[in-house]
């Protein structure tokens, strides 16, 4: 996938959760409701994070240099898990320790019904950035589940952003019945709680996004699906077999291909380099996405000691 569909995802998360911040400072100046002040540090978090993914992007499009002469396609995995590393610190870390600190010092709400107007608003523009990474998503997802797709994926952006929102979407909720139990019985316990019930939340998603995004940093091979069609268009035409074969992701739109194949017994050498070229051509028509291929010629020397 190009970036376009990521792009448009990451816009929509932005606006949404830089609108939705502000509202909940304002929330929680009005009320002091610390669910409401952990989810408005999660929304600042939340818009970082998008401007950091909008970053990775660009940076990601730079010449290769002499120094990086496969290019610089990892900066979407490097702030990606940079985006991963933020919502652990600032929205999961800080969301603890202001419900704990609640806990042990409750504090009356004042206005809770602003708090709670407020967080249906912020609902509602969440959903509307869920909606379309989720549109944006289905794209590229195929007949994977959405589990798979988070797993598997090889562009990050989309990922983050689906876990992010639906990470906002329960969050908002949590805080939304933290608070409003805590206004019909009078115990700002709940508020803490609910604090408490986000920073987990967050916890564990953010926990899976560095897990996913350390992997793809590292460097991820094809899919099994795209890894049996690359073998299999090269083991054709005057190729007799892939000897052994290794891909890596390079950047979310570059795979690199580098292969030991077999071929014929006494081609001429114009022979050779046709036979190659070939292979190439046919691995780009069907996996475009694996443009930097590398073969190395050789003999099937079981071919050749029984002939």
């Amino acid at each position: 996938m190009s970036a376009g569909g990521g792009t448009k995802a990451i816009v929509a998360a932005l606006v949404a959760n830089a609108g939705i911040a502000v509202a909940k400072f304002i929330g929680f100046l009005i009320t002091g409701s610390s669910s409401m002040l952990a989810e408005s540090v999660h929304s600042v978090a939340d818009t970082s994070n998008q401007g950091l993914l909008l970053l990775g992007q660009k940076t990601a499009q730079r010449r290769a240099t002499k120094l990086h002469p496969f290019g610089f396609g990892r900066d979407r995995y490097f702030w990606s898990f940079v985006v991963a590393l933020m919502l652990f610190t600032l929205g999961s870390v800080f969301a603890l320790y202001e419900g704990i600190h609640k806990l042990q010092h409750p504090e009356d709400l004042s206005s809770p019904l602003v708090a709670v107007g407020i967080l249906v608003v912020a609902i509602g523009l969440e959903s509307y950035s869920f909606y379309t990474a989720i549109v944006e998503s289905k794209k590229i997802k195929g007949d994977a589940t959405w589990w798979q797709f988070i797993r598997n994926s090889r562009t990050p952006e989309l990922p983050v952003v689906l876990l992010e929102d639906a990470g906002a979407l329960i969050g908002l909720v949590l805080a939304l019945i933290g608070v409003s139990l805590a206004t019909i019985t009078g115990n700002p316990v709940f508020d803490a709680l609910g604090t408490v019930a986000i920073g987990v939340l967050l916890g564990v998603i953010a926990i899976i996004l560095i897990i996913e995004m350390k992997s793809l940093l590292i460097g991820e091979g094809a899919s099994d699906k795209d890894l049996d069609v690359i073998i299999d268009e090269l083991a054709a035409g005057k190729v007799q077999r892939v000897i052994h074969i290794k891909t890596q992701y390079i950047g979310p739109d570059e795979m690199l291909v580098a292969a030991k194949i077999a071929l014929e017994p006494r081609l001429p050498l114009d022979e050779v380099a046709q036979a190659i070229n070939d292979a190439e051509q046919r691995v780009r028509n069907k996996v475009p996405h694996a443009r930097l291929i590398y073969l190395e010629p050789d003999l099937d020397r079981s071919t050749v000691a029984s002939s």
